[in-house]
């Protein structure tokens, strides 16, 4: 059934399933946490759509049906862009999360956890023999930023600048630490799916899910925005440096207006592959933990070569109109 056409304010969706998010001046990104979040620094963004929710399998799968897309983990990897890789490693394929039976005293080696399963995709999140069956309106999983990009496109949409998003994230509160306050479970209660216990391999599941949660199990922010910490990453269209710019010293009136990131040929690239270079992502995931990620807040970021997909990386769009229409 076709969601009603969701009303923000005197604002009316320019289609079902989007918020108004009006824009503003914030405090972008924190000096308190990872070092790539630093300098946080003012800026400005004029208002947008954007979708409520993620991109569910549903939605997806709507897409793939009316295109024939044929996403980056159903397609064998490029053997110029990894000169040695075996024919098999090549294979279509995508990161499957898989936790150790033992404890991890180091997390420096994600692929500890991480195992490549030839076969995963977006219909099989788990792998050969898995399905979406039942999870239709979870977010969509192992889908590159390409596969983002081309489901934007055939939406009218684009995907946020990484200021959108952060803006959008924080829901109207000002320099507060997690998208609905200061404290991580307020009374008790759980406000995104995240990780409880020791990560990788204890997982105390106090919020209910081990991996992704259905896209309405967690309440809204203050714009009406599900998902935006949480649950599963989310691409952004900003190339990734290690570090926000240095915005420098700026008046009032000056702070800069829907800043973009770097340029592609200034963005950092992926070890391992020193062509694939890497988009910005927001947002947290399930896997994200105390002992491990704390990134399950606005201003947090996370690098993505534009060739991974994983199981716990997914997308929303936006829609940009005039500031008078």
């Amino acid at each position: 059934m076709a969601e009603a056409p969701v009303k923000t304010g005197a604002k009316a969706a320019v289609e079902p399933g989007m918020i108004w998010v009006p824009g503003g001046r914030f405090r972008m990104g924190s000096d308190a946490h990872y070092p790539d979040e630093r300098p946080a620094h003012e800026v400005v963004v004029d208002g947008f759509w954007m979708d409520r929710t993620p991109v569910t399998n549903r939605r997806f799968r709507r897409f793939v049906e009316a295109t024939g897309h044929v996403t980056l983990a159903e397609r064998a990897l490029d053997p110029a862009q990894y000169p040695g890789a075996s024919k098999a490693d090549l294979a279509p394929g995508s990161l499957v999360f898989t936790p150790p039976s033992y404890r991890v005293t180091s997390h420096k080696d994600p692929l500890v956890w991480w195992r490549v399963a030839h076969g995963a995709d977006w219909r099989h999140p788990l792998g050969p023999g898995s399905s979406i069956k039942g999870i239709e309106d979870h977010p969509v999983v192992h889908v590159g930023y390409a596969d983002a990009e081309a489901y934007a496109a055939w939406a009218g949409k684009a995907l946020p600048t990484e200021a959108e998003w952060e803006f959008a994230a924080r829901g109207g509160l000002e320099d507060r630490e997690f998208a609905w306050g200061d404290e991580l479970t307020p009374g008790g209660r759980h406000m995104a799916n995240t990780w409880q216990g020791e990560f990788p391999n204890q997982n105390l599941l106090e919020d209910r899910y081990a991996r992704t949660s259905p896209v309405e199990a967690f309440p809204p922010n203050g714009y009406g925005l599900r998902d935006m910490i949480g649950n599963c990453w989310e691409w952004t269209a900003d190339w990734y440096v290690d570090g926000h710019a240095d915005p420098g010293v700026h008046k009032a009136c000056c702070a800069p207006r829907n800043p973009r990131g770097p340029s592609e040929e200034e963005a950092s690239v992926e070890p391992n592959a020193p062509n694939i270079r890497r988009k910005v992502l927001k947002g947290g995931s399930h896997l994200c933990a105390p002992n491990y990620c704390r990134r399950y807040r606005p201003a947090a970021r996370h690098a993505e070569a534009v060739d991974t997909s994983t199981g716990h990386v997914s997308f929303r769009c936006v829609k940009r109109v005039p500031p008078e229409a």
